[in-house]
């Protein structure tokens, strides 16, 4: 899991423009009006290795208690319970203000470490305009300007230090752990295929769609194996929920999937794949995780090969871009297929936190080029110089070449394939990344 890093500080400090510098992409509205942002954001943010979730959340105001202001300070309020490390934004034009101040009392309370930005940084007394907030009791002032991007570095590579000296609670037992998320559409079966699992009715079963709503969690063993399953809302278009009850239990579910190494996505056999369907799977690769679809329900389809494989060609060509993902037919109500699910699972897990060996690595991408030149650029070609494993969970490849913007996309795929080709990898994602030699 990631470590998040939460945003937080009054009114029209720059907390969105910050935001979006550190990311470099405009993700968050930036307007010079106060109360822009209301819900928080996240996005995912890497600097010199380190990944982690930035959240960008909307202004405090402890004086103000209308519905907008109590409804933006309790997402605030979450964002720093589920914070690893929080950034306090402040205006360094306007001074410590009251507001700064109760805003650092509030947070001296919070368990996370508190790192203290101080933006709109521009001119050259701003270094000693800053030194005015050490009276907020939050350790240094880091000067910034989200505008001009000055010091956005330094304060990035404060976050990342300060992220990496965090203290590990979890065991090793903990560390063992292999979380798998079960999601899918509302109603194809998802808490009976956990209760089959488990061998007992652990969970609510009903015909009527959204009775799980929140997502659950299991543990059981597998294979000597601890595992913890997570049961999941049923996640349905954004246009379809109407409860805000149910709202939060897609948020959950969306979470879960974040949380875990390997996501079980379960399919309708009966009714066909979905465009619903189609969104899941890209929201679960979009996130890295290991994925196995595994088709439900198979009991009330014609069991035969042919089914089965048009079934399989259909799903390939709606979902070619989780092509890695293997596909098990089951019936969670009956039992049928489910050992080959799990032995699916824990084989898609072991292919999420690989380790490939470098030399074996270049060979086999040095040999792609070769076989498959690339495209010429304005009669330039990207050129390979060695790559390397910096990351699993997915496997993550840093290829050092001469000029990353000459890749196109499906030259990428390309080498994608080379790789899968050579190590299998199967039920896990690739991220291959371009990188200058210089």
């Amino acid at each position: 899991m990631k470590p998040i890093v939460a945003l937080v500080g009054r009114p029209n400090v720059g907390k969105s423009a910050l935001f979006n510098r550190l990311l470099l992409r405009g993700v968050a509205i930036v307007e010079n009006i106060p109360g822009v942002t209301r819900d928080r954001i996240y996005a995912d943010c890497e600097w010199q290795g380190q990944e982690f979730i930035l959240v960008d959340t909307g202004g405090l105001l402890f004086d103000d208690h209308d519905d907008f202001t109590d409804l933006i300070r309790k997402q605030a309020q979450e964002a720093i319970q589920e914070a690893d490390l929080i950034v306090l934004v402040v205006d360094g034009r306007a001074g410590v203000t009251p507001g700064d101040r109760e805003i650092a009392h509030w947070l001296r309370r919070a368990k996370s470490r508190v790192l203290l930005a101080v933006n709109k940084g521009e001119g050259d007394d701003a270094l000693n305009r800053s030194v005015e907030f050490y009276q907020l009791g939050m350790g240094d002032p880091h000067t910034v300007s989200a505008l001009h991007g000055l010091g956005t570095g330094e304060l990035l590579d404060a976050m990342s230090q300060a992220l990496v000296d965090l203290p590990t609670e979890e065991s090793e037992e903990e560390d063992e752990e292999l979380r798998v998320a079960v999601v899918g559409k509302p109603n194809v079966g998802k808490s009976t295929l956990i209760n089959h699992l488990l061998g007992e009715e652990r969970l609510i079963v009903s015909p009527h769609a959204g009775t799980t709503r929140d997502a659950i969690d299991v543990p059981v063993t597998i294979n000597d194996r601890p595992v913890v399953l997570v049961d999941t809302a049923g996640l349905r278009r954004q246009t379809r929920i109407k409860e805000k009850v149910e709202r939060y239990s897609s948020l959950r579910s969306l979470r879960a999937i974040r949380r875990a190494h390997v996501v079980v996505l379960v399919i309708d056999g009966a009714e066909g794949m979905s465009s619903q369907d189609r969104r899941i799977a890209g929201y679960i690769d979009e996130a890295g995780r290991a994925l196995v679809l595994a088709v439900n329900k198979w009991d009330l389809v014609q069991d035969t090969d042919t089914s089965r494989h048009a079934f399989i060609d259909h799903l390939r060509w709606q979902l070619g871009f989780v092509g890695y993902a293997p596909i098990v037919f089951i019936s969670a109500l009956t039992g049928k297929g489910i050992s080959s699910l799990l032995s699916e699972v824990l084989e898609s897990a072991s292919q999420h936190e690989r380790r490939l060996p470098t030399a074996v690595l270049n060979e086999v991408l040095h040999e792609a080029f070769a076989m498959h030149p690339p495209p010429m650029d304005r009669g330039k070609a990207i050129k390979l110089y060695y790559a390397t494993q910096v990351g699993s969970r997915p496997p993550r490849i840093l290829a050092f070449v001469n000029d990353p913007r000459r890749c196109p996309q499906d030259y990428k795929r390309y080498l994608e394939g080379r790789l899968r080709d050579a190590f299998g990898l199967e039920g896990s994602p690739i991220r291959l990344h371009f990188r200058s030699r210089r």
